[in-house]
């Protein structure tokens, strides 16, 4: 197959699924109004809740939510063949990602910007609320742990990467203080400035990579860079969004859509046959990359491009509190999902025009490659231009670097100039996951304070500067030693089951919101998805624990993926029965914005008008 054809149903799906299935979302199911004052303009505080621009909003939510996921996931599940990953990322996005994220930020709008926990709480019950808390909590110090791990093995003495990756810092500092302070709302200005220091380190970064004195001073160890990573993250949660989050993130979408839009241009022009073959015999299972069959863990291997809960996270943490007008949910939830499918597809591509020779090569380990009875074909040549050791290195990072280098050194006048590419992918790998670290640093910080501060009041104020520093160092700590240990990367195979749990938990939580607004014909949109992912997840998390973790004696991994199911499986089972209580009631209400339900959500809201139940 052509992997221009790919590229162009990829990009025609999903723009009708934005022009039509978008629009129901919001027009029928949301009902979304730009008369209704969002929690940035009812809570603006200038730190947190901060009314903002939608494009740069777009950015801010699109940089946190596309994460390792949508380029490492698709690469590893490319050992399906290509057409299992390709099938669930158009699906994915269109019908449980896209919906997923638009309903997970249109209910925390609701919710004054509260976190998927408090939402849980509120929409289902006390024992719902707690239990996702901490199932949240923890899932969250995965997520982070695993893709910072990512990061310092990208970035680990390489000079040229991490001068670029850390120059992004001081520039959204300066981008931050221009759109703030100088010239306040300028986002052509603002744009301007950080796109022409952006392009000015990228240039710079070959140079300082050659020069013995500055490759130095950018040259970090594994343990220095687990040290500055959580350092970086805690300054990104405390500071002011508007200071160094919000502008690197949005600085960073320049980078990440425009490399992928160099791609998909290099993929129409270079036009690479797709070597990976539709289905391959590991479809069945016996692969060397992944244990176990494409059903079901294609659905937790492709944990982001297609559906993610780490989505819900940041979709009730940093983006509500920004949304300026309600009718932006649609923009940045449902269109930022779409933008991450296209990622996963171009990350699928880049992998799949490698031979299966080399591809297995890279991400199965040398005494796995050794039983498959394949050699590599082209992979030597690429390895000495590239400068580097790249077989045998499983995780699927280097294998999107070589696909990517191999496609854009294959362009007219860019001859001999692999290693520059390969580079530069490995640079943009690394700043698409560090942007993700901002925001769900952040958001941990949120739920941290919304936990303490049931103990002690003033930590439930996000302005109240102790409580910032505290949880901000709590949290980061957590993740951070992980990441300095270095046990984490074993964690990989039980973050992928939990990201979609907590993706499934969201999604039921959603239903429960639509079913209380009212809406019940309209909640299989989130209904759908759900319930087909939630045995999936279940079986895989059952699969990991009884074929990968208990025999090889990793008995934590076994009873931490047994734990989460089970606090999971109290979530469903507590929106079930809410579900059953709400279609029982008889009469409906008013609620704060003068929509008719059937039930005021459990935090209570003012003012309380009884109605005959409606048809």
């Amino acid at each position: 197959m052509n992997s221009l054809t790919l590229i162009f149903v990829t990009a025609c799906l999903f723009a009708i699924a934005y022009r039509f299935y978008g629009l129901f979302l919001a027009n029928k199911v949301l009902n979304l109004r730009e008369e209704r004052e969002t929690p940035a303009v009812l809570c603006g505080d200038g730190h947190d809740y901060l009314p903002t621009n939608k494009y740069v909003l777009f950015g801010h939510h699109f940089a946190a939510i596309a994460a390792a996921g949508p380029l490492l996931g698709p690469v590893l599940a490319a050992q399906f063949g290509f057409l299992p990953g390709a099938l669930w990322i158009l699906v994915g996005a269109v019908l449980a990602g896209g919906v997923h994220d638009m309903v997970v930020l249109f209910a925390s709008v609701r919710h004054k910007g509260k976190s998927i926990s408090v939402i849980a709480e509120a929409e289902i019950g006390k024992v719902a609320g707690k239990v996702a808390s901490i199932a949240v909590l923890f899932i969250l110090i995965l997520t982070l742990a695993g893709l910072c791990i990512a990061v310092v093995n990208a970035m680990f003495n390489s000079p040229w990467g991490t001068f670029t990756v850390f120059a992004t810092i001081p520039i959204a500092m300066i981008m931050g203080t221009y759109l703030q302070k100088i010239r306040p709302g300028d986002i052509r200005g603002g744009s301007l400035i950080g796109v022409v220091l952006l392009a000015l380190a990228i240039y710079a970064g070959p140079y300082v990579a050659a020069d013995p004195t500055l490759a130095s001073v950018f040259t970090f160890s594994r343990k220095q860079l687990a040290l500055i990573l959580p350092a970086y993250g805690f300054a990104a949660s405390a500071l002011p969004v508007w200071f160094l989050l919000v502008p690197r993130d949005y600085l960073s979408t320049y980078l990440k859509i425009g490399t992928i839009g160099a791609l998909a241009l290099g993929i129409a022009l270079v036009h690479p046959q797709l070597h990976m073959p539709a289905i391959t015999p590991y479809f069945f299972g016996g692969g060397p990359i992944i244990n176990g069959a494409a059903f079901p863990f294609l659905f937790i291997t492709i944990a982001c491009g297609a559906l993610s809960g780490f989505h819900a996270i940041i979709g009730t943490g940093t983006t509500p509190k920004m949304i300026a007008n309600e009718r932006d949910v649609l923009f940045v939830g449902y269109g930022a999902m779409l933008v991450e499918g296209f990622v996963a597809v171009m990350a699928l591509i880049a992998a799949c025009v490698l031979l299966p020779g080399d591809y297995f090569a890279i991400n199965a380990a040398p005494a796995a490659y050794a039983k498959l009875g394949l050699a590599p074909i082209n992979l030597p040549d690429m390895a000495a231009q590239v400068g580097e050791q790249v077989q045998g290195r499983p995780g699927g990072a280097v294998t999107l670097a070589v696909g990517m280098a191999y496609i854009f050194s294959s362009l007219p006048f860019m001859k001999g100039m692999m290693a520059y590419w390969y580079h530069f992918a490995i640079m943009f790998e690394a700043v698409f996951i560090l942007t993700a670290v901002d925001a769900g640093t952040r958001v941990g910080r949120y739920l941290l304070q919304e936990m303490l501060g049931k103990v002690y009041a003033p930590f439930a104020d996000n302005a109240w500067t102790p409580g910032i520093i505290l949880t901000s160092a709590l949290f980061t700590s957590a993740w951070g030693y992980l990441v300095y240990t270095g046990d984490i990367s074993t964690i990989w195979p039980l973050f992928g089951m939990s990201n979609q749990l907590l993706a499934t938990c969201a999604l039921i939580v959603g239903t429960t919101m639509l079913i209380r607004l009212g809406k019940l014909k309209f909640a299989w949109v989130t209904a759908g998805p759900g319930l087909f992912m939630m045995p999936i997840c279940m079986w895989a998390g059952y699969l990991n624990v009884t074929q990968n973790f208990l025999p090889k004696g990793l008995y934590l991994l076994a009873s931490l993926s047994v734990i989460l199911m089970i606090l999971m499986t109290i979530v469903f089972v507590e929106a079930f029965r809410r579900w059953y209580a709400l279609l029982r009631i008889g009469k409906t209400v008013f609620d704060s914005h003068g929509d008719q339900v059937l039930a005021l959500a459990m935090e209570r809201e003012e003012s309380e008008v009884v109605l005959p139940a409606q048809e």
